[in-house]
């Protein structure tokens, strides 16, 4: 029996609370690496610190997948988990950016950076769930339009996030730290407004979808519940070496993606601190310093905002060229938008390089999503899409790991490291090719 046909608003009340849980996450890609430089962190080893995020990825996405799917509970089975991981994020953003007032319990610098892993994990908690949930109440026919309203959310929520400093500092919001203060007012404001509005879509999700109850779960996805339940017990080792051949092909894809996106998030603000503001941004409590965190917020809205509105398209040229030749044009785009990132010193000419990597970011959050979903086992979906995620967070472990190396390696100049971003880009949308998918 086939799942009902959901409306348009069903299928974006799923995806709600992901508008606030990217708010959150973008304030932190746009503003740890900020944070980190004016609690004592050196820009060489700041790729250490940003290692939280795929490590917390790696261990409880797949176990937060596997015990979703063996889940219900009065509020269902994935939702229970995106509240925790949601309240938990909250208030790990309320206290990272004041870590400078919590001295007499730990160092500055060992505050945030627990705070950034605290709020990683919770991050991960939430995420993970939402993109279950679209698999689980959406049909095939229209997964796309399930997968391309998420991502359209995430960049709406990212364009909010990755600005709100800038708004606040245009408001007159102190946007360097006060005499005895480590963090601008500016930031620690976003943080708070930003895990405000987190905690409100995620109760916006909980109180307007209902999932499908075990029984309906089952036949809508031709389950035979009592044979999963005589089936031998299945561990993490045998599901990845039965997993199907499209999730390894598109695991290449998301290694080389998500490795350019870790180097662009971590070393971005440097980059364009070295290249636009010179001598001016050389301390990283100095006004300089401060104006290129605010313009790496403002580039990130502006890629997200290209997102936002091309995750919206994905569906109709997906239906004229194929997912993945669209997939494989919008890597590319993106890659080439990193390149191009080297020979700009204007800071607003540098969003005609984010045009690119909008095109990127709104089919990676998308297509391989609506690709893979079609290949999982119903019953399996939650530990699969889980497990999945590694093939965000291994290549963030690389990229974290070998960034400090790059950097020596060409003389500490982190815009080289933007153009390795753009290589490592344009080298998954060639891998596009080689993905086989179930349907077409």
């Amino acid at each position: 029996m086939k799942k009902p046909k959901l409306s348009f608003w069903q299928i974006l009340n799923l995806s709600f609370g992901f508008l606030g849980v990217q708010i959150g996450y973008s304030l932190q890609n746009g503003n740890t690496s900020r944070i980190l430089e004016a609690l004592g962190a050196d820009v060489h080893s700041i790729g250490y610190f940003w290692l939280a995020a795929p490590l917390a990825g790696l261990i409880v996405q797949p176990i937060i997948g596997l015990s979703s799917d063996k889940t219900w509970t009065r509020l269902g089975r994935r939702i229970p988990f995106i509240l925790l991981g949601s309240i938990i994020s909250a208030l790990a953003m309320f206290f990272m950016p004041n870590a400078g007032n919590f001295t007499n319990l730990l160092p500055p610098l060992v505050f945030g950076a627990v705070m950034l892993l605290l709020m990683d994990t919770s991050f991960n908690i939430t995420m993970q769930p939402f993109r279950s949930l679209v698999g689980d109440m959406v049909n095939d026919e229209q997964k796309n339009l399930g997968y391309s309203l998420q991502s359209a959310l995430i960049n709406f929520g990212a364009v909010f996030g990755s600005l709100l400093p800038w708004i606040l500092t245009k408001a007159n919001v102190a946007n360097v730290p006060a005499a005895g203060e480590k963090v601008a007012d500016s930031v620690i404001w976003s943080f708070y407004i930003g895990g405000a509005i987190l905690l409100l879509s995620v109760l916006w999700t909980v109180f307007r979808t209902k999932e499908y109850a075990p029984k309906e779960h089952a036949l809508y996805n031709n389950i035979d519940l009592e044979a999963v339940e005589k089936k031998e017990k299945s561990n993490m080792f045998s599901l990845i070496s039965n997993a199907p051949k499209i999730f390894w092909q598109l695991g290449v894809v998301q290694f080389f993606s998500w490795f350019a996106l870790f180097l662009m998030w971590v070393y971005t603000t440097r980059a364009i601190a070295n290249q636009v503001w010179g001598a001016e941004a050389l301390d990283a409590k100095s006004l300089g310093f401060n104006e290129a965190g605010d313009w790496t917020g403002v580039m990130f809205a502006f890629y997200s905002a290209i997102a936002a509105v091309f995750a919206l398209l994905i569906p109709t040229i997906a239906k004229a060229i194929g997912r993945k030749k669209t997939y494989s044009f919008s890597l590319l785009f993106g890659g080439l938008g990193l390149i191009s990132m080297f020979l700009v010193h204007d800071k607003n000419l540098l969003l005609l390089s984010m045009v690119g990597v909008g095109f990127a970011w709104a089919a990676i959050l998308a297509i391989p999503y609506a690709m893979l979903s079609s290949s999982l086992p119903a019953e399996k979906m939650g530990v699969y899409m889980g497990l999945f995620n590694a093939t965000i967070t291994i290549p963030q472990i690389a990229a974290g790991v070998l960034g400090s190396t790059l950097i020596a390696l060409f003389g500490g100049s982190p815009i080289i490291i933007i153009v390795i971003a753009g290589i490592s880009m344009v080298i998954a949308g060639l891998a596009v090719f080689f993905v086989k998918e179930k349907t077409e």
